[in-house]
């Protein structure tokens, strides 16, 4: 479907990786239709782009809002999903409030945005649905049972709409990238190492998306897993742990308490040994 002037939906379309998917399609001369909670930071690109500003997050509200997007713009013929956030922990850190949180918004909503405007494909008689996955939903991992699980849902959704979408001209792609640079780490207390190999930049997987948009309608591109080429995590606050050595013949005068609160320590004699704990 390459050189055509399509209408796309993007959900999380305001920062990340789906402000890249968003630039790159408009370069490409597509019309597309964000979706995002807050566009106050952009991107604003003219007539092509419609900023809708729709919180995902709520779906009571979410479920009539896209039907009534649909209804709006029948001629859409895409729907990229990259909407979602992190969180990341033992599943017993979460509250059952958390956990139905985070598989709202990276699984249920995107299950919205694809019902409200699937028909629309179906009655044009081809599309392209592009889900934004995760390499967790590959390979899990410590701390992201709840995380992974929620990307594990979105894979499957994939792969069953692939089947049920082809005898329409409905294709389906899932993208699983591993750790992108975006803000997605600002709330969380772990982000890629600063060597350009240990992320991937939204401008890859925007990559992506625009070569499986560009393939040959008959051919469906049916899963891109895209991984940097190390992949190194530096903890943000790292557990610092002070390790004291001092001499007994010279314990006098000033002293402090150790880190565990129980062995005075003589200031003005100590050598103190810092560590980083990285694995806290």
């Amino acid at each position: 479907m390459a050189n055509e002037t399509r209408t796309l939906v993007v959900a999380g379309a305001s920062s990340g990786i789906g402000r890249s998917i968003v630039e790159r399609q408009l370069d490409a001369g597509m019309r597309v239709i964000g979706i995002a909670r807050d566009f106050s930071s952009g991107p604003d690109r003219g007539e092509s782009f419609v900023p809708i500003e729709l919180d995902l997050a709520n779906l009571e509200t979410a479920a009539d809002r896209l039907s009534a997007l649909s209804r709006k713009y029948p001629e859409v013929t895409g729907i990229i999903c990259s909407a979602g956030r992190g969180r990341f922990g033992s599943l017993e850190e979460f509250s059952y409030a958390d956990i139905r949180s985070l598989m709202d918004l990276n699984f249920t909503s995107q299950a919205y945005v694809i019902r409200a405007f699937l028909p629309n494909l179906k009655r044009n008689g081809r599309g392209d649905i592009i889900i934004i996955g995760s390499e967790a939903a590959l390979t899990g991992g410590a701390r992201g049972a709840v995380y992974s699980a929620s990307k594990s849902a979105l894979r499957a959704l994939a792969k069953s709409l692939r089947a049920e979408g082809a005898a329409s001209g409905v294709r389906v792609t899932i993208i699983n990238p591993g750790m992108v640079r975006t803000d997605f780490f600002e709330t969380l207390d772990f982000e890629p190492g600063p060597d350009p190999d240990n992320f991937i930049e939204p401008e890859d997987v925007a990559r992506a998306v625009g070569s499986a948009l560009d393939t040959r309608t008959g051919t469906v591109v049916d899963e891109i897993n895209l991984s940097p080429l190390k992949k190194v995590i530096r903890k943000k606050n790292p557990r610092v742990l002070v390790a004291v050595r001092f001499r007994p013949d010279r314990c006098a005068r000033s002293s402090a308490t150790s880190i565990d609160g129980n062995i005075p320590i003589p200031l003005d004699d100590a050598h103190l040994i810092i560590h980083y704990d990285e694995a806290a």
